[in-house]
């Protein structure tokens, strides 16, 4: 079915090329390092390519390397996943007019935080609080598994480990080098019965197959949350404590491209999951052990009634000689 599809998407794309190709172009897309981001790009890629002739240039990068892309080049034309909370960069940058956030790309947002496996915490209920940990490091191996460099995890949890006593507690903090190792993490854990403890974030196919509890960091204040991922930041950084506040999720676009590309512009304000539907995809990709690219080819035949009121009318024409 893959390989049908993707021979048909070929051909439609070599005979709308010429036509459509005047009306949208070259256009950059962010492919961002971690799964559900990678699962919008593709998606919105195909139906680009597909559907309005567009030219795709996929980017490889994270949030602050992408926002600082845009606030310097222009370019990524479209960032099609940022977690928007504690990224003073995108606030900036809306601020000065430099890029418009056009949806909310996960209808629920994102979700972060701390957590533990449920086997450590039905074993040692101690581990499920973070009072717990501290006085017991053992029982969560002395490890916290923190987010990979770029990220603005990274920085966040570095704050907060501090301001709650993490260091002082003698837990290490291990920075992972990428999404990969970090989820390898829990599964290895998994495997073994082993502890751990870590940030990770939701929808994910992470959590929905390890069951994982959440650790309860107190009340949330946006200011302290927002000072702890702003490197500029020095007011209290790592002194305060707070929680992770739910993120809105958005696709942004630069207000250059969005003044030239309408009808890719009101697209990716339609491109939207909800994190049930991007759970259940980033399952299937990882239970197929499947691309990016495989798991839009899965989500536009498996979810049409879905994808389908996104597009336009000749868009939606064209797909159908593709998708049916």
């Amino acid at each position: 079915m893959k390989q049908k599809l993707l021979a048909a998407s070929a051909a439609i794309g070599m005979s709308a090329a010429g036509a459509a190709q005047a009306e949208c172009g070259d256009v950059t897309l962010t492919e961002m390092n971690w799964a559900s981001s990678v699962v919008v790009t593709h998606v919105s890629k195909f139906l680009m390519e597909q559907g309005y002739g567009c030219t795709v240039t996929l980017v490889p990068s994270s949030t602050v390397p992408a926002l600082t892309s845009v606030a310097e080049t222009d370019e990524p034309d479209i960032l099609t996943e940022i977690w928007t909370i504690g990224t003073p960069s995108f606030d900036e940058l809306a601020e000065v007019g430099k890029i418009s956030a056009l949806t909310d790309v996960l209808l629920d947002g994102g979700l972060e935080g701390w957590y533990v496996p449920a086997y450590v915490v039905e074993a040692n209920p101690e581990a499920g609080t973070l009072e717990g940990i501290l006085a017991n490091p053992d029982l969560i191996g002395n490890r916290f598994h923190n987010c990979p460099q770029g990220w603005a995890c990274q920085r966040a949890n570095g704050a907060k480990a501090q301001a709650f006593g993490l260091i002082d507690a003698g837990i290490e903090i291990f920075e992972h080098g990428s999404a990969e190792t970090l989820a390898t993490s829990i599964a290895a854990a998994y495997d073994a019965k082993e502890p751990w403890f870590g940030y990770y974030w939701e929808p994910t196919s992470v959590l929905g197959k390890y069951p994982m509890i959440k650790i309860d960091l107190g009340a949330i204040d946006v200011a302290i949350h927002a000072c702890d991922v702003d490197p500029e930041c020095a007011d209290g950084r790592g002194t305060n404590k707070s929680g992770y506040p739910p993120s809105p999720v958005k696709t942004v676009v630069t207000t250059s491209f969005a003044d030239e590309n309408r009808d890719v512009t009101e697209l990716m304000k339609n491109v939207q999951f909800t994190n049930e539907v991007m759970g259940g995809l980033l399952a299937w990709q990882e239970d197929n052990n499947a691309s990016g690219e495989e798991t839009a080819v899965y989500f536009l035949t498996n979810f049409k009634d879905v994808w389908g009121g996104w597009l336009n009318d000749d868009a939606r024409e064209k797909l159908s000689a593709v998708l049916h």
